[in-house]
């Protein structure tokens, strides 16, 4: 059953609308403006019948704060008033109401128009939802490539890709340590697995080698970051952009000796300093081909001591507060 709150400072008039309405709907009522935003708020009515002139403060007034309000900016509102000059009408639009119902009620009326407006409010919520889950559905198309692409990289020179799984989620654990907000946490935790996605690129003689690189193969394994870049290219989707970032300055070191590009300090971007400790401490404490798994207090050790130099000391510090919680990451994802 539907719920109408009826706005009016004159009893009489919310006793003629209750009579009205009270058989085919849930009836609230308020006496003056205040009330009705508390009301409004509190019972979210389905809709309201709003009358304009009230003390203190008038129904344009009211609708205008109801729509201002994301709990109840979504309520339509009939404005049910005497006045029915053409500019009293089109202030009272301008505050947000749907319709207008002049005094004295017609009781057919009433109901006509609050029965087109619900059904409109109802039409319009499911298709918010309808879009809502289809572009809901198309982020996590997105995420589910983004995250696949990665992967791909990661099978050229890793034997179960959960390096992304793990890396990806320290990463997300350490910004929100470091005071990201929410979006740009989520931002990080999809955008990481990226990072190496210029492998791709990478002769496989050069990648899947187990010893050291000699010079001109760290040359060449060194583009991969270059490489990245150039294949998620320009976007106007902030998740790519972060992205791109990532994987073209996640080898810069805060003491400016990283490649590609040597950047130092401020000058890396913030997603990318994160990554960095994040990546690192994955392979560190990985076991590969050509070395044992390094004990967590071992790279925990390490990445301490490159704190201003590989690495930006205050990520160090908000890697070092998730550090109880990384180590749980690490043994779920082995």
């Amino acid at each position: 059953m539907y719920c109408v709150l009826v706005v009016d400072d004159v009893a009489e008039n919310i006793d003629i609308l209750t009579g009205i309405l009270k058989d085919e709907y849930i009836v609230k009522a308020a006496v003056n403006g205040k009330m009705a935003l508390k009301v409004a708020e509190k019972t979210l009515p389905d809709l309201i019948l709003l009358d304009i002139m009230m003390p203190e403060m008038d129904g344009y007034e009211v609708c205008h704060l109801l729509k201002k309000n994301p709990f109840t900016s979504h309520i339509p509102v009939i404005f049910v008033t005497t006045r029915d000059q053409e500019n009293d009408e089109l202030k009272g639009f301008e505050s947000g109401a749907v319709d207008y119902i002049n005094k004295p009620v017609n009781p057919l009326i009433v109901k006509a128009r609050i029965k087109t407006h619900i059904a409109l409010s109802d039409q319009k919520k499911a298709l918010e939802m309808d879009v809502a889950a289809k572009t809901k559905e198309i982020n996590d198309t997105r995420l589910q490539i983004i995250k696949k692409l990665g992967h791909a990289a990661e099978y050229k020179d890793n034997d179960t890709g959960l390096h992304i799984e793990r890396m990806s989620r320290y990463s997300h654990l350490i910004a929100q340590k470091f005071g990201f907000a929410p979006h740009q946490s989520e931002l990080i935790l999809h955008a990481s697995p990226m990072h190496d996605i210029g492998k791709i690129g990478i002769p496989d003689a050069v990648l899947q080698k187990p010893g050291k690189f000699d010079p001109r193969e760290w040359e060449i394994m060194a583009t991969h970051a270059l490489i990245g870049g150039d294949i998620i290219g320009e976007s106007d989707v902030e998740l790519l952009n972060i992205a791109k970032i990532i994987a073209e300055q996640h080898h810069e070191k805060w003491n400016g000796q990283g490649y590609p590009k040597k950047l130092s300090g401020q000058e890396i971007n913030i997603f990318a300093r994160i990554v960095a400790i994040a990546d690192v401490f994955d392979a560190l404490t990985s076991k590969r081909p050509y070395k044992k798994a390094w004990s967590v207090e071992q790279a925990f050790e390490l990445i301490r001591s490159e704190k201003e130099k590989h690495f930006d000391p205050d990520v160090v510090d908000a890697f070092e507060q998730g550090l109880p919680e990384l180590i749980k990451i690490k043994n779920h994802f082995q």
